[in-house]
């Protein structure tokens, strides 16, 4: 199954790479709104985008917006779930009372450093599917992937059920192929983003990479 997630500029990220950092920094300059985002949503969805679709944002943007606002709202521009890497589910209350009160997916990230203890807990409030941290560090392009993902994947699928997708450093269809090898699917953002960014906002270039990576994986 293929999804879109979009996520939200914030001028303190915690997990984004370079990459991600300057599309946030353009973004915030030109005034980029909740409203905005709310708005591709609901205009994707009447032209008949029918995948799900996945907000990602660091808290504060979703607390200054009101979280009981943002939850209905993003529900109702179409939005299927949320991925908010700052707000770890032990300090999650109110918010992921909210998300699943209006029909959404509450999505956590696990990472390599994550011991089994924590892994059930994530796991275990985790709706959707389980985001795994491929590497120690921010999100970016990478050279090669880490050579203990087969382990780690293995390590999480031994307290989960749940679909586990690889994120972070999947720069390329080879890295790509190699991931969903071990895994239930990837996400992909920096390198979608430098490509972006490389053709000076040209589409089409960045459509033919997605393809070939979404070819890899199937």
């Amino acid at each position: 199954m293929d999804m879109v997630e979009l996520g939200f500029p914030f001028s303190d990220p915690l997990a984004d790479g370079p990459v991600i950092q300057r599309a946030s920094e353009y973004a915030l300059r030109k005034k980029v709104s909740m409203r905005d985002a709310l708005r591709l949503a609901l205009d994707l969805r009447k032209k008949g985008c029918g995948i799900p679709l996945i907000f990602f944002s660091y808290y504060n943007p979703i607390l200054h917006h009101g979280v009981k606002r943002f939850a209905a709202e993003i529900r109702r521009s179409g939005f299927d779930g949320v991925i908010c890497p700052d707000l770890p589910p032990d300090e999650d209350i109110f918010f992921a009372r909210e998300i699943k009160k209006n029909g959404l997916h509450n999505i956590y990230l696990a990472a390599p450093t994550t011991d089994m203890k924590r892994l059930r807990l994530i796991t275990g409030k985790s709706s959707g599917f389980i985001y795994y941290v491929s590497l120690k560090g921010v999100t970016g392009i990478r050279k090669a992937l880490s050579a203990d993902l087969k382990a780690q994947i293995a390590r999480i699928k031994k307290v989960s059920r749940k679909p586990v997708l690889i994120g972070f450093g999947i720069s390329s269809p080879d890295h790509a192929k190699k991931a969903c090898a071990v895994s239930d699917g990837v996400i992909v953002g920096s390198a979608i983003v430098n490509r972006i960014e490389q053709n000076k906002g040209r589409i089409p270039p960045v459509v033919r990479f997605i393809r070939r990576m979404a070819q890899a994986v199937r």
